[in-house]
């Protein structure tokens, strides 16, 4: 009595979870189809070397427009549109920064300004370096212990999180405020030491914000090796720094996200699957986030080519201007409520395209319980984890408008080695882990979109 009553325990579970045999057997079809003939890691090979980064308003980022229009299209979307959006300009231009050595004589660092930083205007800003290791130790300073001088915050990254991106989430603080706080106080520029994992001198650069009260100073990154070093020195010496950086932002341009979509059978309702088509300067964008592009286009292509008759509209959506701006999601999100469309779910990826390893829901307790309770059917494919609350920034839009969001979980322990440098390329992503997040991302979208 007790094992049937078990029995029929589990039976009740897994149909109010939506998950049958026939959706072992579908999370097969769709692995299989993506693993075998899978597009996006040749499409990843086309986007990157052939048209390389993209960061908003460049030439390069107006190409890659037409590729992904292109590219949506041959995944049999029965719909492809520009939508159109406002972005930032910003140019990097010549740049350089050299510390004096105790001999008199000029060293080189290797060195990137931050995103959307104003430079010197092509002249030398010097100063003497006074170093921080926290915030908490900046905020302590005086303005006249800051003013004229370069202030150098130096906060490495923690090899104690196994989770990298807690890091990052910590650090990032330094790389948005650092030249906000250094001109508060007087000073000529800030450095902060980069937001990397890696144990090499490759200098990661990354969004930074100005506070418009305050006057508008640059802000630069070095590598991991060239903190340290100048760490050591200034505890030996006074260090004179010189910045020259042509950098700056040129005002806005219209541009545009690129969207295809699968029409749904039953009804308009959207799913969305994207990333963002941008990327930094430097590098290749291919992890960040070429693979979410690839992998987004996949998941229509999937849906195409296995038969799925998908209830409702199935949106992969290339975002504009995430990098240095956003503009993109909050062009897509504003559309949406002006359009009145009714959205069920959007998930991004925009962490890289290493072997998924979860799934991060934000959203109520019940949707997030019923995805969970699907976790037998992704175990073979090694995502396990369900337990994030976060999802990603393109997105945020939709989830604020109370559209349940979700974010893919790679692998994050390379990731912080290679994000935003010029590290970052196709030859850095691994075919079968790529593809594998492909797979994990439209296993999910069959089961929404059969589900809710």
């Amino acid at each position: 009595m007790k094992k049937i009553l078990s029995l029929s325990i589990v039976a009740i579970g897994l149909s109010l979870s939506g998950q049958t045999k026939e959706d072992s057997i579908q999370f097969n079809r769709i692995s299989t189809e993506i693993l075998n003939y899978g597009k996006g890691y040749n499409e990843l090979r086309e986007l990157t070397k052939n048209i390389g980064n993209r960061l908003s308003g460049s030439e390069a980022y107006e190409k890659s427009v037409k590729w992904a229009e292109q590219k949506l299209r041959e995944a049999g979307a029965d719909k492809v549109w520009l939508q159109e959006v406002m972005i930032p300009v910003w140019v990097r231009g010549k740049e350089s920064l050299y510390i004096k050595t105790s001999n008199g004589a000029w060293k080189s660092l290797k060195m990137l300004s931050l995103g959307n930083s104003e430079g010197t205007g092509g002249k030398d800003v010097s100063g003497e370096i006074i170093m921080v290791k926290s915030l908490e130790e900046y905020h302590k300073l005086s303005a006249e212990q800051v003013k004229g001088k370069i202030v150098f915050f130096n906060y490495p990254f923690n090899q104690s999180h196994v989770q990298t991106f807690i890091f990052y989430r910590e650090a990032g603080a330094y790389r948005r405020t650092a030249a906000s706080l250094t001109a508060q106080k007087g000073g000529r520029f800030a450095i902060i030491r980069s937001l990397s994992s890696a144990f090499d001198d490759v200098p990661h650069t990354g969004n930074m914000r100005y506070d418009e009260n305050i006057s508008k100073v640059p802000a630069i990154t070095i590598g991991n090796t060239s903190a340290d070093e100048l760490e050591t020195l200034l505890k030996k010496q006074k260090v004179i720094a010189k910045l020259n950086s042509n950098c700056g932002m040129k005002g806005e341009k219209l541009s545009h996200s690129v969207i295809g979509e699968i029409t749904g059978k039953k009804d308009q309702s959207v799913i969305v699957v994207g990333g963002h088509l941008d990327s930094w300067d430097v590098g290749e964008g291919a992890h960040d986030d070429g693979a979410g592009i690839v992998q987004s286009i996949e998941v229509l292509r999937t849906f195409k080519k296995l038969g799925l008759q998908n209830n409702h509209t199935i949106r992969a959506v290339c975002f504009a201007n995430e990098e240095n701006g956003t503009k993109g999601g909050e062009q897509y999100g504003k559309m949406a409520k002006e359009n009145n469309e009714k959205h069920l779910f959007a998930i991004e990826s925009d962490a890289g395209g290493f072997s998924p390893r979860g799934i991060s829901l934000e959203m109520d307790e019940a949707k997030r319980n019923q995805i969970k309770s699907w976790v037998s059917l992704f175990l073979p494919y090694g995502v396990y984890n369900f337990e994030g609350k976060y999802s990603g920034s393109d997105i945020a839009p939709l989830h604020e408008m109370g559209v349940p969001t979700a974010e893919l979980v790679p692998d994050p322990q390379r990731y912080f080695d290679i994000h935003h440098t010029a590290e970052d390329t196709f030859e850095k992503v691994n075919r079968r882990e790529l593809l594998l997040g492909a797979t994990v991302m439209t296993q999910l979208i069959y089961m929404i979109d059969k589900n809710w």
